[in-house]
């Protein structure tokens, strides 16, 4: 194969990977406190033989997160929060404390608010919180002070990664990082609303659209280099 068909090769590899985080996101259009992803490609270009033009190869393998904050709905559910600004809430797993956005909350047995899928959601001491059972009213105010009964609780932390390019995500609204994280208090905290997906579907749709023929044309130049290829190979070998 030649320069120009490796060229095209790893541009459609780039592609096809845009493709996925697309389909990703139409895929998350409706899922609470989404982000929605994009690619970022990068080209390299080396010399070749002297006389000879030069070889480029683009790759698209860095998925970038979109942080601008999505639509927010009134569901005037006690335990369901939106953050108004920038920030994260912080929730407690297994492979360690992850951000999300996702403010979908619930007290489990115990009376720990957590998230859908039982993780605890942390306060600004990195502490679960707990809501009695005996508790007649909750009112959480913007800058996250619960209260029961009109006695304060504790208070939801908000957070920031120290670096943000360090941040990845796991299962669709969760986020991890290698580096730090630090307490944060400029947003606040909305109680009875959510934050909708940032994911603009028609956006998206049409988006994969020209993506798919970017992807089609790349095809058809490497099918057209194989014939071209076969063609000289079959008139030399005559």
């Amino acid at each position: 194969m030649d320069s120009a068909g490796y060229t095209v090769l790893t541009r459609l590899s780039g592609l096809k990977n845009e493709l996925q985080a697309i389909a990703n996101n139409v895929a998350n259009a409706s899922t609470t406190g989404f982000r929605k992803e994009g690619l970022i490609f990068s080209e390299y270009i080396s010399a070749l033989e002297p006389g000879e033009p030069s070889l480029s190869m683009a790759n698209g393998n860095v998925r970038l997160t979109n942080d601008a904050q999505g639509p927010l709905t009134q569901t005037g559910g006690t335990f369901d929060l939106a953050i108004e600004g920038d920030g994260f809430f912080m929730i407690e797993t297994p492979q360690g404390e992850a951000l999300t956005r996702a403010g979908a909350f619930t007290p489990n047995d115990q009376g720990e608010l957590t998230t859908h899928d039982g993780y605890r959601l942390l306060d600004n001491g990195g502490a679960a919180i707990f809501i009695p059972p005996d508790a007649t009213s909750v009112a959480i105010s913007a800058d996250g002070t619960v209260s029961a009964n009109g006695l304060p609780l504790a208070q939801v932390g908000l957070y920031m990664p120290t670096d943000p390019s360090t941040l990845t995500r796991q299962d669709g609204v969760r986020f991890y990082t290698d580096g730090g994280i630090e307490p944060f208090e400029g947003a606040a905290i909305l109680q009875g609303y959510v934050e909708n997906s940032n994911v603009n579907p028609i956006t998206e749709i049409t988006r994969m659209i020209e993506v798919q023929h970017a992807y089609t044309m790349g095809q058809k130049f490497t099918e057209q280099e194989d014939e071209r290829i076969r063609g000289v190979i079959s008139t030399l070998g005559r």
